[in-house]
């Protein structure tokens, strides 16, 4: 018998299922609270919760596969550890382009002259010198970014730089052109910057899953799946964490096709912080081959065409300043009020019925701020720090957290930074007011949003009558922000011109409504929604109606993430090219560096052997026995005259197949 173990980390969840490799057959699932700063109690919960369902002997789990939405859930929220970037080749207006400032923020860039240009040759000799001295500035980076002019051209000097780096700092160091391929190099810098900024976070993820697995007796190898669906070894997953962006999506995805068999849907999957929608044609999810886009960074990242949204069950709920007080939900996430409560309960509810006796409460009444970290951070600024201290004993509410008001910019550093997660009202804590769930302190959801009720909108009345009218109020509106992200997917596939304001347009709303005056309008989609999450069950029944379309929630929907991480295959790309050197001169771009041939045709074949050596080695270290290759072969050349000229030659070799199963 040989059996597959699924787990899926998501913001609030951590799944487990086990399938049975003989029949595809899921034959238990179990769910646990993620537990954060230590993953490893929340998956050790589910993996335990599992197996004890199935009741299976360990030495019967052939592979062990591993999702997650972490990693998409940094980037949309901001969040991520400190980083330093080497910027080779660049000047500081680069800095302004591909949003990588934005991304950077406050983090240290060290400028060094070098870079080599577009053939590959070295333009101007790396300076390793001003290397070493501009790293001092990186005192408390958890990772380092190397981004060189045209590396993908030649890596030598991100190759020198990074062992420089590694000569004289303990960080992770992410290269570039191990990223990607593609020219454009602040875009290229830009992902690599990212990659950094997540390494720690997926590296504790990792090894908290091997850890448990180590200590059940389990030794099947440990897979994850990438941001295109594919699964990779866990040991290339803690080097390039940013190609697990949309990981958790692109699971639920392989899950969704596997539990339903449908061809032509719109699978939309709704967690505690997001909301993935992607396309299914033909059975098939797109890939996004310009480069995923996550929040506001577009990387260049190969992942699922999928289209994410800050909106999930945990979705901060916040009241605009106008007159009517409307509601929006999103796009940061917080720990719903229930949810603390039910392991703070005194804490909680003595804060929440000292508000309650007010007749005008403070906004922040519902607010509270929970440290995240197992031992004080270093390196914090006295702001930080004093706010970091006060936190160290357990949550606090939002006010005891700040004492004045420049201390809040301090606590916003360390939300960003991952060491604090806020508390606030949530569509989940709604949900537990209606009684659509009770799986927290329902109790303290009601108090709370009594509270939020209470509060005085722009025209001087209440925001609701009570708690309950305010639940309901909550729940329409995540209904009315998952039809405009159903229907910016379906615009933006046809090819519409700004399909997120196309699908809030007055005319798209009336349409919604089915307004039949002297203009008849409608509006819908023509293909079924498969809604997938532990919460689809409770949100997503009227959406089919809202949109006049087939509603698919299938049985183990909750878990489909869990799912597709082992129904996948392991699929290993290796990108080259080969360009002009001039007359009757072939300059073959090698993983190792350039070569030059005089003849195109051989240049070609060294190219394509170099890069076939390497994806059947990447192949292997991922499991993979017996890969099968495919070749993508793209030749450029111009007719001048009479004469065909050679232009460039770019090759992709793929490397695919399934993990070895143990038995």
């Amino acid at each position: 018998m040989a059996f597959l173990l699924g787990i899926d980390t998501g913001g609030t969840y951590t799944d487990a299922v086990v399938l049975d490799d003989a029949c595809d057959k899921v034959i238990a699932s179990a769910k646990s609270l993620t537990t954060r700063p230590d993953l490893a109690v929340g998956i050790g919960a589910a993996v335990d919760a599992v197996l004890a369902e199935c009741s299976i002997p360990v030495t019967d789990i052939a592979m062990v596969s591993l999702s997650t939405t972490l990693a998409t859930n940094a980037l949309v929220e901001g969040q991520g550890g400190r980083v330093g970037l080497v910027f080779i080749g660049f000047d500081q207006t680069e800095l302004t382009r591909a949003d990588l400032a934005e991304a950077l923020g406050d983090d240290p860039v060290v400028f060094v002259s070098g870079g080599h240009g577009h053939s590959g040759a070295e333009v101007e000799s790396l300076d390793i010198a001003a290397i070493s001295a501009g790293i001092e500035s990186f005192s408390g980076v958890t990772g380092i970014a190397i981004a060189s002019k045209f590396a993908t051209r030649n890596p030598a000097h991100e190759i020198q730089a990074r062992d420089r780096i590694r000569a004289e700092l303990a960080v992770p160091v992410t290269c570039s052109h191990e990223l990607s391929q593609a020219l454009g190099g602040p875009k290229r810098a830009l992902t690599a910057v990212l990659n950094a900024r997540l390494i720690g976070l997926i590296d504790r993820l990792i090894a908290a899953t091997e850890d448990h697995l180590r200590r059940r007796g389990i030794s099947a190898r440990l897979m994850v799946v990438r941001g295109d669906g594919a699964l990779v070894s866990a040991e290339l997953a803690k080097e390039r964490p940013i190609e697990t962006i949309l990981s958790g999506p692109a699971a639920s995805i392989a899950g969704a096709q596997w539990l339903t068999g449908a061809q032509d849907a719109l699978v939309s999957d709704i967690g505690g912080t997001t909301t993935d929608v992607c396309v299914l044609r033909d059975g098939r999810p797109q890939i996004d081959l310009k480069g995923a886009k996550v929040g506001r960074y577009r990387t260049m990242v190969e992942a699922v065409a999928m289209r994410t949204f800050g909106l999930g069950g945990d979705s901060e709920v916040t009241v605009s300043e106008g007159l009517d007080g409307e509601l929006s939900l999103g796009p940061r996430r917080v720990m719903p009020v229930s949810l603390l409560a039910a392991n703070h309960q005194q804490v909680v509810h003595e804060v929440l019925d000292r508000a309650l006796s007010l007749e005008t409460p403070p906004e922040e009444a519902t607010k509270f701020a929970v440290p995240q970290w197992a031992e004080m951070p270093e390196g914090l600024d006295p702001r930080e720090a004093a706010v970091a201290e006060r936190l160290e004993a357990g949550p606090l509410p939002w006010s005891s957290a700040v004492t004045s008001r420049v201390e809040i910019p301090a606590l916003s550093r360390l939300v960003q930074r991952g060491l604090v997660l806020m508390a606030g009202v949530t569509p989940s804590d709604a949900s537990h007011v209606l009684e659509r769930l009770n799986d927290w302190d329902s109790g303290a959801a009601t108090k709370a949003l009594t509270l939020m009720a209470k509060r005085r909108t722009g025209s001087g009345n209440r925001l609701a009558t009570d708690a309950s009218v305010l639940a309901q109020a909550v729940i329409n509106r995540l209904t009315k922000q998952t039809t405009w992200a159903l229907l910016e997917t379906g615009f933006a596939e046809e090819g519409w011109a700004d399909p997120a304001v196309l699908a809030r347009h007055p005319l798209v709303d009336a349409g919604l409504s089915d307004r039949d005056g002297i203009v008849r309008i409608a509006v819908g989609l023509s293909m079924p929604v498969i809604g997938l999450g532990a919460s689809a069950q409770n949100y997503y029944s009227v959406i089919g109606e809202q949109l006049t379309c087939e509603t698919i929630l299938p049985k183990d929907g909750g878990v489909a993430n869990a799912i597709g991480a082992v129904v996948g295959q392991v699929s290993v790309h290796v990108d080259g090219s080969v360009t002009g050197a001039g007359e009757g001169a072939f300059r073959a771009h090698l993983p190792d560096g350039p070569q030059q041939f005089n003849d195109k045709n051989e240049a070609i074949d060294a190219l394509r052997a170099a890069l076939t050596d390497k994806a059947i080695e990447g192949a292997r270290r991922a499991g993979v026995e017996d890969a099968r290759i495919t070749e993508s072969l793209d030749l450029q050349e111009a007719q001048i005259e009479a004469r065909v000229m050679f232009v460039e030659a770019t090759m992709r070799i793929t490397a695919r197949g399934r993990p070895r199963i143990a038995r």
